[in-house]
């Protein structure tokens, strides 16, 4: 069998080059973080595996390049397909575990292709949101049993009491957790950015706070992980809002991993370890075992920041979620974020990423039921994350109890990354997910900014749009009103978890 320097795997893709339109600029050779293109006696050549980034075809000045699959003669075998086989061959040759990027890509069903909405007409006549005003604010944080007002000496009326501290979204989005060291500082500033000009919130990962991002303190929510990268009391100061993350989706039950090789000198100084070394948090938080532990650390960082920022608990979506929300926010969480199996991840154990885990519609709509059952749903917002890719997908997630929702790789595709599923690897040729200083300078974060600007107001847009055709002019007015979407091609069980009725009826 021919072997290349994989051994016994061969390429999955091909550059193909037009050698009359090719001018050997060599803007393809320097577009490449994976090396995949040489330049050799006058020719462009391939070096190396290509991953179908498509830096090169975008780069190139003359449109001289095509990426094609690169074709397999395996045998056909429903049973032991060519993944499977690929797998092994690169476990029996390297002893390791196989890492993997980005999130599941498994074709399991996808719920959200499954549920539509439904639409007014004549009787509850629709709104139409170009001339009606329609209320996107969203309020994170525990809500009050009861509302009490009083007069105050001029005869006004203000509220009695002190209101739990709560955080509003001008659109009921927030960027997720994604660390400094998976991707690069440009893409946290980018992030920052846009969340500052949407008047909503970025979540800086479990990798610290840059000192750049100070002046974005306002819309920052810092995440306490297992880890404890970077956490101080200033790093929580510096915050809108505390994170404490106890799972992920493309990983529950595990801890983070972010590779030595990204650990360079400004990635250590962030999360305070050496430069080079692995940064893995262990799998359980070394003071959490019980959901009395979990109280603890809630009430401390509250203490810490004298009761003035909400607390988020992240948990992965998994079968028993209901009953862990449930006491999450008993344990005094003021916000619950539930991250499905289709979450995003710069690395982690491709077995892990691909077979652990459960939908987030799934999850989100058994947590809110349970919540809602125990009489403890206003306690805390839940935000529904993993696999949100289209405004429709968020709408459909508020539909099921959300309120509001968390996006990663949406927010990376819309600063040119291509999915190809090496953000582990460090070699993001668009400047993304890298710390080599050569690529990460590609990506320019005033550019990315306005870019994820422009996304999360598109995505605003089209709400609107569909809480006009629903009749209601508020976003939570619609949220948890599952009456209003209706499952397509779901089987009985699916639908009595999702609470939904099939369309039609």
């Amino acid at each position: 069998m021919n072997q290349n320097k994989h051994g016994l795997i061969p390429p999955k893709f091909r550059p193909v080059i037009n050698r009359e339109l090719c001018r050997r600029c060599k803007r393809c050779i320097l577009s490449c973080g994976f090396e995949a293109l040489t330049f050799e006696n006058g020719v462009i050549g391939i070096a190396g595996e290509c991953v179908a980034c498509h830096r090169c075809i975008t780069m190139c000045p003359e449109g001289a390049i095509t990426i094609q699959k690169q074709p397999l003669d395996y045998r056909d075998n429903e049973y032991w397909t060519v993944e499977i086989r690929e797998e092994l061959y690169r476990q029996s040759e390297s002893g390791g575990v196989i890492l993997a990027s980005m999130g599941n890509d498994k074709s399991f069903k996808s719920y959200f292709d499954h549920m539509v909405l439904d639409a007014c007409q004549v009787t509850n006549p629709s709104i139409d949101p170009l001339r009606e005003p329609m209320e996107l604010r969203t309020y994170l944080g525990r809500k009050p049993e009861k509302v009490t007002v009083e007069k105050d000496k001029q005869g006004k009326f203000q509220l009695k009491g002190k209101m739990p501290a709560n955080l509003l979204l001008e659109t009921p989005i927030i960027f997720g957790g994604m660390s400094y060291g998976s991707v690069s500082l440009n893409t946290h500033k980018a992030l920052a950015m846009a969340a500052k000009n949407c008047g909503i919130l970025m979540n800086t990962g479990e990798g610290g706070l840059h000192k750049d991002l100070y002046p974005y303190t306002d819309h920052i929510i810092v995440q306490c992980a297992s880890g404890r990268f970077g956490v101080s009391e200033e790093y929580l100061k510096r915050a809108a809002m505390i994170e404490i993350k106890i799972g992920q989706g493309a990983k529950p039950g595990i801890g983070g991993h972010l590779p030595g090789e990204k650990v360079t000198a400004p990635i250590s100084e962030t999360r305070m370890i050496p430069i080079g070394t692995d940064a893995l948090s262990p799998a359980p938080h070394h003071d959490i075992y019980s959901i009395e532990d979990l109280r603890q650390l809630i009430y401390s960082l509250k203490e810490a920041t004298e009761y003035k920022k909400p607390v988020c608990v992240k948990i992965s979506a998994v079968h028993n979620v209901a009953a862990i929300a449930s006491g999450v926010a008993r344990a005094g969480a003021d916000v619950i974020c539930v991250d499905g199996f289709r979450g995003g991840t710069g690395a982690t154990p491709k077995m892990v990423r691909d077979h652990v885990g459960i939908p987030i519609e799934l999850a989100i709509a058994a947590v809110d039921d349970r919540l809602r059952e125990e009489n403890i749903r206003h306690q805390v917002s839940l935000i529904a994350s993993g696999g949100i890719r289209t405004s429709a997908d968020m709408i459909k997630a508020i539909g099921l109890g959300a309120d509001a929702v968390a996006i990663c790789t949406a927010a990376l595709v819309a600063l040119g990354c291509h999915i190809c599923q090496q953000c582990h690897t460090g070699n993001c040729s668009w400047g993304i997910a890298t710390q080599r200083p050569e690529l990460e300078r590609r990506l320019d974060p005033e550019w990315g900014g306005q870019q994820l600007t422009r996304l999360i107001q598109a995505w605003s847009y089209e709400l609107k749009e569909v809480l006009g055709l629903l009749g209601v002019n508020a976003v939570e007015s619609f949220r948890g009103s599952r009456e209003r979407l209706r499952g397509i091609g779901l089987s009985e069980l699916e639908l009595d978890i999702l609470g939904i009725k099939h369309a039609g009826r």
